[in-house]
């Protein structure tokens, strides 16, 4: 049994209080008294708002499932429903046309667009790979993906392929003179690339087979560095730079005609550091393991060593890039992403510290925590701002219940006003219909509005859940609400003044293998005037990087501003279909691979406390999986279930069948725990009730199952 400390009338776990008090206070002008009782008056302040609003989200929900119940899908009247949500506060009036307000904020987020990389923070070298994914080879990304064709002579292999070299060479020369022409010829004539001193100042000249030339636009080039043997010159293209690696000594330069060795593309600008969906902390043990990572990120202090080719390696945070400008002048170059915090969301209770005995909004704690971590920063934001993103709100009132939390918790560390900024993202359906007020309750912190299709889709089903039975998930992609959702958002961060003044960012790329078909597709996102869009790996940013050379996303914006909005009933759009418009062969299919999905990612979660993870599907094709994937799955099966598509036997035994496909998917893991032999298993039991229970489950979130499971997986491996 835990001795809790009793501090500023909390109940606080021991690890926390330790964490606190020897590891992060020390260094700041803030005391444990200050900080604790600043922590008890903060709960006292705002937990009953917490519950209150949380209450809310029931009644309306309620509301809701009645009114299908009686009307039917909103096909039936969409006029009707419209009516409805205004006259229960669903909808809210919108405000009057205004523009952020927000100061203080880093480069990355008002005038540079590319790549946000989101990574769970409980996991120190993930973590620190994120963080230093601001730059990355773009060889090692064409050579290591399906961007370059697998196929006959140009087959990786486990050896060098010098074919499949010299294609990635091609390509990369492809890149430069799309984004960096040469004023005559190509880049794929050059000879050598030189830096030239003329008078005071530097110029880029280049050889080719036809003569010397330069660059098409001369201001391109800003600066060179490196050694003798090794030079590095820098380029900048839509804000963004791009090193060109001079090494004629290595294997990659010496078979290249100016001893090109390498390109280095600035990739993810930004990276969220992940508290809420990639991450599986469930007690004050886990959270304070994601509380440390996070402080030992923002003073640089985060290191992890691990065993990678029969040799240790100890991987730690990148320092600046240092070149010399064109007069001679130093030129830093930030080694790392602008990092972001993301809190929970207003949901879940933590037993880290008890109010009144009992456990207290996790989403106060890590206010509370993550920001007085952030005061150690010293090597993050350039402005001294704090940057949370905050998941998972329901409409304008909870988006000001944040920001009214962030002013208690600057007031009692003694920041400055707005000191915190807000990243809000719109992933829950009553943001999404009210989002012009949810910005404008936020207008002094927000830094940015981002669309999390998966969690939207996954509220979507569940607010609808009594209107009928859900379309296929593949068929849900395609639907007039999505598209209306996705561009409502861009638009409505356009007329609110986000452009040059805060990110508009778009969801994750989730096939982390299929590389070749996220460059086809996700050209789509700065092109619809988003600044930045989520990737899932630092090769995923550095590819997705090149999107933003090939599109100005401020060129784009200007395009877009004034555009019609999509209307609300276009947003409130989604279908349902008819039981019998489906065949068994289908409805099993889909059960399956719900079923499956559902299983590969909540047995990891239970028994391995893993949050994030590349799950293979049922036809083998790896997913990123994280809570918001496992609610759509959830949500869809528990939908047909209330519908009558599927039975609960059926169900049941879908999942113990999907249980030996996972099973066998997992057999290479020496530390996991088949289900198909002990159908009683904690992690079986946690999936099969995701889809048993998940109607009941709150707006269809699978939290309150997973922590519950893994806490009772927690208790037994301690005994």
């Amino acid at each position: 049994m835990t001795s809790y400390a009793t501090k500023s009338g909390l109940s606080v776990h021991p690890l926390l209080v330790d964490f606190v008090e020897k590891e992060v206070l020390p260094g700041l002008s803030v005391t444990p008294d200050q900080f604790w009782s600043g922590f008890a008056a903060l709960i006292a302040e705002h937990a009953p708002t917490n519950a209150a609003l949380l209450e809310k989200r029931d009644h309306i929900q309620g509301q809701v499932d009645d009114w299908h119940r009686r009307y039917g899908p909103v096909a039936n009247n969409p006029q009707g429903y419209e009516f409805f949500l205004r006259d229960i506060g669903y909808v809210v009036p919108e405000p009057a046309d205004f523009t952020i307000e927000t100061s203080g904020l880093d480069p990355e987020i008002t005038t540079l667009c590319g790549p946000q990389l989101v990574v769970p923070v409980s996991n120190a070298r993930y973590a620190l790979n994120a963080a230093n994914a601001r730059w990355g080879s773009l060889y090692d990304a064409y050579y290591g993906t399906d961007v370059i064709s697998r196929d006959g002579e140009l087959a990786p292999g486990k050896g060098y392929n010098a074919a499949r070299g010299a294609a990635v060479v091609d390509k990369a020369a492809t890149f430069l003179d799309e984004n960096f022409p040469l004023a005559n010829g190509s880049h794929r004539d050059v000879t050598g690339y030189h830096v030239v001193k003329d008078g005071e100042v530097r110029n880029f000249v280049i050889d080719t087979s036809a003569g010397r030339t330069t660059l098409k636009d001369t201001d391109a080039f800003v600066g060179y560095g490196g050694t003798q043997d090794k030079g590095e010159l820098v380029l900048e293209h839509h804000g963004l730079h791009v090193i060109l690696v001079i090494e004629p000594g290595s294997v990659i330069g010496g078979a290249h005609k100016a001893g090109l060795s390498d390109i280095i593309v600035e990739s993810a600008l930004t990276t969220i550091q992940d508290c809420e969906d990639s991450v599986a902390a469930v007690d004050a043990e886990d959270k304070v393991g994601v509380y440390r990572n996070w402080l030992g990120l923002m003073n640089g202090t985060l290191e992890d060593t691990f065993e990678k080719g029969g040799r240790s390696v100890t991987r730690k945070l990148n320092a600046d890039r240092t070149y010399k400008d064109i007069d001679g002048l130093p030129l830093v170059l930030k080694g790392r992403a602008l990092l972001l915090v993301r809190n929970v969301g207003h949901l879940m209770t933590t037993d880290a510290v008890l109010w009144n005995g009992k456990p207290i909004g996790e989403g106060l704690m890590d206010a509370a925590v993550t920001v007085l971590c952030a005061m150690q920063d010293k090597v993050n934001s350039t402005k001294g701002a704090i940057y949370i993103v905050k998941p998972k709100m329901h409409g304008p009132e909870e988006v000001a219940f944040a920001c009214a939390i962030f002013g208690s918790v600057e007031k009692f560390l003694g920041l400055h006003v707005n000191t915190i900024k807000i990243g809000i993202m719109d992933e829950e359906r009553r943001t999404s219909a009210n989002l012009k007020a949810a910005i404008y309750e936020a207008r002094e912190r927000v830094f940015f509005i981002n669309t999390g299709f998966l969690d939207r889709t996954g509220d979507e089903i569940h607010t609808s859940m009594e209107a009928g039975a859900v379309l296929r998930k593949d068929e849900i992609k395609s639907e007039r609400w999505i598209s209306s959702y996705e561009d409502r958002n861009v638009l409505i961060g356009l007329a609110c003044g986000l452009s040059g003044r805060a990110q508009i960012g778009k969801g994750m790329w989730a096939r982390p293998d299929d590389m070749a078909a996220m460059m086809d597709a996700k050209s789509g996102h700065p092109n619809s005037g988003a600044n930045t869009a989520w990737v899932p790996s630092p090769t995923a940013a550095t590819l997705h990087a090149l999107h933003y050379h090939q599109i100005d996303v401020f060129e784009a914006q200007r395009r877009r501003h004034n555009q019609p909005v999509p209307s609300l009933t276009d947003l409130f759009s989604m279908p349902v279909q008819a039981p019998f418009s489906l065949s068994r062969e289908e409805i099993t299919r889909e059960l399956e691979n719900n079923a499956q999905g559902i299983l590969g990612y909540v047995v990891r979660w239970v028994q391995q406390g893993v949050g994030c993870s590349k799950v293979p599907d049922i036809n083998n094709v790896g997913l990123m999986e994280d809570r918001a994937t496992c609610r759509i799955s959830s949500q869809a099966v528990a939908n047909w279930l209330r519908h009558g598509l599927v039975s609960r036997d059926e169900v049941t035994s879908t999942f113990e069948r999907m249980a030996s496909v996972v099973d066998a998917q997992n057999a290479g893991d020496p530390i996991y725990r088949p289900m198909a032999e002990n159908f009683q298993s904690i992690a079986f039991n946690a999936a099969l009730d995701l889809a048993l229970h998940g109607a009941d489950q709150p707006s269809g979130y699978t939290e309150p199952l997973l922590h519950a499971a893994r806490r009772k997986v927690k208790a037994r491996d301690r005994k």
